[in-house]
């Protein structure tokens, strides 16, 4: 593995942890309806647990309703116990054959509650981050010793390590300000 390999591998590391801080992130719910919320509810279908995006056209209706219309209508009655039971806090009900689910308005001490988690969220992907920082030096102080590159490309291959992991930190920053600033708003 030479020092280039190693800070493509750090990148694309550090990457995947903003990408999954993202994919996180979209699942801490806000006053607005966000079909998001429903795509990891598993629904019984046929005995297999069946993802609902699966089984059902989710839809926003409007900014606070979210639409689940089933492609078989009698997974009607499955879908919606199903959502009930995710304990995401969401009251489905039935209209002919579309499930509406209304998602309530947040109180202000909810509201509060979801900026800590987002917060620990953005935590966990900064430790991620420099987790990768430390196992990309570790990397390149191995092949100092045993010889596969000179000091000065160790320092220099450290240094830029360290203004990936810099640039990568500043984003998890910036996407909790949003995210933060999202959830505030009332």
């Amino acid at each position: 593995m030479s020092v280039a390999d190693i800070k493509k591998s750090s990148d694309q590391r550090m990457q995947k942890s903003i990408e999954t801080l993202k994919s996180d992130l979209s699942k801490v719910r806000t006053g607005r309806a966000h079909t998001g919320i429903l795509d990891h509810v598993q629904v019984d279908y046929y005995g297999t647990p069946t993802h609902i995006t699966q089984v059902a056209n989710v839809t926003l209706i409007d900014a606070r309703t979210i639409g689940v219309q089933p492609w078989e209508k009698k997974m009607l009655n499955a879908i919606e116990k199903a959502i009930r039971d995710a304990d995401l806090g969401l009251n489905p009900s039935s209209q002919g054959e579309m499930i509406r689910v209304p998602t309530p308005p947040l109180t202000e001490e909810r509201r509060k509650e979801m900026v800590k988690l987002v917060k620990t969220e953005g935590e966990s992907a900064k430790i991620a981050i420099r987790n990768i920082r430390r196992d990309s030096n570790e990397s390149l102080k191995k092949m100092l010793k045993e010889k596969e590159c000179s000091e000065d490309e160790e320092r220099r291959a450290q240094d830029d390590i360290q203004k990936l992991t810099d640039k990568f930190v500043a984003e998890v920053d910036k996407l909790l300000a949003e995210k933060e600033k999202e959830v505030l708003t009332v």
